[in-house]
């Protein structure tokens, strides 16, 4: 499975149509076997979710996500874990033993 994470300074970015990095978990039998952070190279909103669909994304974390940003990624297949903050790599982890719940978003509810 691969997770992203909208990414800033160890930290999951609080706006996810203006996150300028992610950080990318490859996840196999329950441990993270390698990461990367990787520019959108300006990619904004709608642009955002076609640069995490190339790369494979399955599974995003994210802070704060209007409706139709959290539409486009349950279009293209991508869940979501929105209105969640403070460590990517303990965000992550939580995704992995299952116990990661979405927080508060701009709008919506959590689509998981």
């Amino acid at each position: 499975m691969r997770a992203a994470v909208a990414y800033d300074n160890g930290n999951v970015f609080p706006h996810f149509g203006m996150t300028s990095e992610f950080k990318f978990y490859e996840i196999e039998d329950g441990k993270v076997v390698s990461t990367w952070i990787k520019d959108t190279g300006g990619a904004k909103h709608h642009e955002i979710v076609a640069f995490l669909k190339n790369e494979g994304v399955g599974t995003l974390i994210c802070g704060g996500i209007g409706g139709c940003g959290q539409r486009l990624l349950a279009e293209n297949g991508i869940t979501l874990f929105g209105g969640v903050a403070g460590s990517a790599d303990e965000a992550v982890g939580k995704l992995i033993n299952g116990t990661l719940e979405c927080g508060r978003m701009d709008t919506g509810c959590c689509h998981h």
